[in-house]
């Protein structure tokens, strides 16, 4: 059987801690609900032009100009994803870079400090607590043996 683990209570937020999470929610609302109007507003539109093109009487001349729009608005969408992918490689480079020149150097040095404690340590029990239990091994076989002498009671 296992027993529940208990709960840490929430620490107190103070009036201004407070304010700073109410104002982060009420922003991080309002950035949903703009993203879901842009979002159903491009949908819309999206819908409006399959329905433009696929309807008739639209003109062949108008048909390719909005060929060719949409191939520039590819391209500059491909030209965003290239920039973005190189921004990414080189934010990655940078963490790479922290790793091996910062957060090593840490490790190695608490792998350092871990090493020292352990040799401590056992150095203290070697010459510190052996010796302290068998000086109290033998007391207490002194203390036994003056007992059952009877020169000393319990």
């Amino acid at each position: 059987m296992t027993t529940p683990t208990p709960e840490l209570p929430e620490p107190e937020l103070t009036a201004e801690e407070e304010a700073v999470q109410r104002e982060a929610e009420r922003q991080q609302r309002t950035t949903t609900i703009v993203a879901t109007i842009i979002i159903v507003v491009f949908l819309g539109l999206l819908s409006a032009g399959i329905f433009y093109l696929f309807r008739p009487e639209t003109p062949v001349d108008q048909v390719e100009r909005i060929r060719d729009i949409f191939i520039i608005v590819l391209a500059l969408v491909s030209l965003l994803i290239s920039t973005a992918l190189i921004i990414l490689i080189i934010q990655f480079a940078s963490l790479i870079n922290l790793l091996q020149n910062e957060v090593r150097p840490i490790l190695e040095s608490t792998n350092e400090t871990v090493n020292h404690l352990r040799g401590t340590t056992e150095f203290l029990g070697e010459n510190v607590v052996e010796p302290v239990i068998k000086l109290n091994g033998y007391l207490a076989g002194m203390q036994r043996m003056l007992e059952l002498l009877g020169v000393k009671k319990k």
